[in-house]
């Protein structure tokens, strides 16, 4: 449990690292963040363990001498305001990632062995492997789509691909790990649509 996953957040209350459960607690106990619940409140270590644990599953809390205590999902740090500027590496996951692990043509969510990845406009035609021309596609949109581009094909693109302005936080894991999570991942997903459309003109 010490070694499961928190969501950290900066002071604006946007995600930038993933840690576990034991660097958490570290970092709250020596005040250099705070726990946050799924009503946005925030906790130091004291207010935080004084909480009534709830339900009757052991799987959130964790024993230590004073009692159990339950175990937090999100953190927010005190000392840090930026969003860390990251190169964002191309690569298959976070194609997967920056797509919501959908398929971009019709828009279903099937398990990962059944989502690859498409060029858009194929490599026999000229495209390129880069972030702009590569989604995330299910196997039999792929397969109808073959070598030819959307238009040829009759399929429509959910929405154009770009570069995302953000590092994927969900490193190795592949989808929401804890519903305490899903706001401020949304928060990040808002920001990135908004800042698409102020380009774009929408």
């Amino acid at each position: 449990m010490l070694h499961s996953s928190v969501l950290v957040l900066n002071r604006s209350y946007l995600p930038v690292h993933v840690t576990n459960v034991r660097r958490a607690f570290s970092l709250i106990y020596q005040g250099s963040a705070l726990a946050v619940n799924v009503r946005y409140e925030t906790f130091d270590f004291d207010s935080w363990r004084a909480l009534p644990l709830e339900g009757g599953a052991t799987q959130d809390r964790v024993g230590t001498p004073s009692g159990p205590i339950r175990l937090p999902r999100v953190i927010t740090l005190l000392g840090f305001d930026r969003v860390p500027k990251r190169h964002v590496r191309y690569s298959r996951l976070n194609i997967f990632a920056r797509d919501r692990f959908t398929c971009q043509y019709c828009g279903e969510s099937p398990h990962r062995s059944q989502l690859n990845l498409d060029h858009v406009i194929p490599r026999s035609l000229g495209g390129r492997t880069t972030w702009e021309n590569v989604v995330c596609s299910c196997v039999e949109c792929n397969r109808r789509k073959g070598g030819r581009t959307p238009a040829q094909a009759r399929l429509r693109l959910l929405r154009q691909p770009s570069r995302p302005r953000w590092t994927p936080v969900i490193h190795p894991v592949s989808r929401v790990r804890y519903d305490e999570w899903r706001p401020f991942l949304h928060v990040v997903d808002e920001r990135g649509e908004g800042q698409r459309r102020a380009a774009s003109g929408d």
